[in-house]
C-alpha cells in the first residue's frame, strides 16, 4: 500500500499550487514518521476532494500509519481516490480487492483497477498486472500482454518487472530454439537439445534492446 507524492499527467487530478504546498508539508511530516501531523493535513484536503490526499488517508488506514488499521475506512477513501482517477488510489484499491481486505476478494475487479492505473502510467500497477497476466490463475493468461506491461514497468525501474521480462524473453527463445532444433532433425527430448537452446537463447537475449533504468517509484 502506497502513500505517494507523485502527480500523474491526468489534468483531472492536477494539484493546485497552494494545495501542493500543503501536501509537501504533509510528505515532510510523513518522511519523519509523523503520520499524525501528515494526516492532520491530508484529512481536510481529502474531505475537500483532493484525490491524492484521499489515497494517502486510505493508505494510512490500510497500513495503520498514524491511526488504527481500519479496512472499511481504507476502502471508503481509496474508492473515492480511484473514482477521481488517481492512479495510486486505483492501485491501492486494487490491492484491497486482490487480498480481500475490507471487501470481498475479487481478482477480476483488482485486475480492472490495476489495468486502469497501469494505463495511466503507474509502474507498480504495470508490474502487478504483468504478473497476473503471466500467472493466469485469477485472470486469463496472456503472455504477450504480460510482456508489454513488464516492459513498461521495467522502463520505470521496477526491479521485479526487469526480472520477469528477462524470464519471459528466455522462455520464448527456448521454445523457439527447441522447435527449430526438432525441425532440423535434432533430438526430440528437450534435455538433449538444451545445450543448443542455451546458445540460441543467449544470442537473442543479448540482442534485446537495453531497458532504461530509473529510480523505483514511490
Amino acid at each position: 500500500m502506497t502513500v505517494s507524492s507523485s502527480v500523474t499527467a491526468d489534468s483531472s487530478i492536477t494539484i493546485k499550487p497552494d494545495v501542493a504546498a500543503r501536501m509537501a508539508e504533509a510528505y515532510d511530516a510523513a518522511g519523519r514518521g509523523d503520520y499524525h501531523a501528515a494526516l492532520a493535513i491530508w484529512g481536510p484536503l481529502a474531505q475537500a476532494g483532493v484525490a491524492r490526499a484521499q489515497n494517502n488517508v486510505g493508505a494510512c488506514f490500510a497500513e495503520g500509519l498514524g491511526v488504527e488499521r481500519d479496512f472499511s475506512l481504507a476502502l471508503r477513501w481509496l474508492t473515492l481516490a480511484a473514482e477521481a482517477r488517481d492512479p495510486v488510489g486505483q492501485r491501492n484499491l486494487a490491492a484491497l480487492y486482490f487480498k480481500g481486505e475490507g471487501v470481498e476478494q475479487d481478482h477480476t475487479r483488482a485486475a480492472e483497477l490495476y489495468r486502469a492505473a497501469a494505463e495511466a502510467g503507474d509502474g507498480p500497477a504495470q508490474d502487478m498486472l504483468s504478473w497476473m497476466l503471466l500467472e493466469g490463475e485469477s485472470i486469463a493468461c496472456d503472455a504477450i500482454e504480460a510482456r508489454r506491461w513488464a516492459a513498461a514497468a521495467a522502463d520505470q525501474g521496477v526491479a521485479a518487472s526487469m526480472t520477469r521480462l528477462g524470464m519471459i524473453i528466455t522462455t520464448r527463445w527456448k521454445s523457439i530454439a527447441i522447435r527449430r532444433w526438432r525441425q532440423r532433425g535434432g533430438p526430440k527430448r528437450p534435455r538433449e537439445a538444451m545445450p543448443m537452446v542455451r546458445r540460441c537463447s543467449a544470442r537473442h537475449i543479448c540482442s534485446e534492446p537495453a531497458r532504461r533504468a530509473t529510480a523505483s517509484p514511490l
